[in-house]
């Protein structure tokens, strides 16, 4: 992933695609351009497309921010590793993790159950 607004993030992305594929020869790639929301960008679309199409590499703009694209990246390498292209992700909702309290008295940590907090 490199960020639009700095230029040497795009930079880097030759050198980390090779670090990686010197350790992990056959994994799934995916390349993320983030902050496409921002009006300032240092890296144009067209620098990307040109070098993208070059080395064959499937690229998705993000934005983390506006949450715009996330999912695309995941389902993308989701797909590849099961290697089924009609996988597709479900929405549900997200649960609030459990709460934990520290006891004093104890000097034990407790995991408080759901009831006890709404009840």
């Amino acid at each position: 992933m490199f960020d639009f607004t700095v230029r040497l993030s795009y930079m880097n992305v030759p050198t980390w695609h090779r670090d990686l594929f010197r350790f992990c020869e056959n994994v799934p790639f995916v390349l993320c351009g983030n902050k496409i929301d921002i009006k300032h960008k240092q890296v144009k679309a067209k620098e990307v497309n040109f070098y993208r199409r070059k080395k064959n590499w499937q690229y998705y703009e993000i934005s983390a921010k506006s949450n715009y694209n996330l999912e695309l990246p995941f389902l993308f390498l989701a797909r590849k590793l099961v290697n089924d292209d009609n996988l597709h992700f479900v929405e549900s909702p997200a649960l609030a993790p459990p709460e934990v309290i520290f006891d004093l008295d104890t000097e034990k940590w407790r995991k408080v159950e759901f009831f006890e907090l709404h009840w």
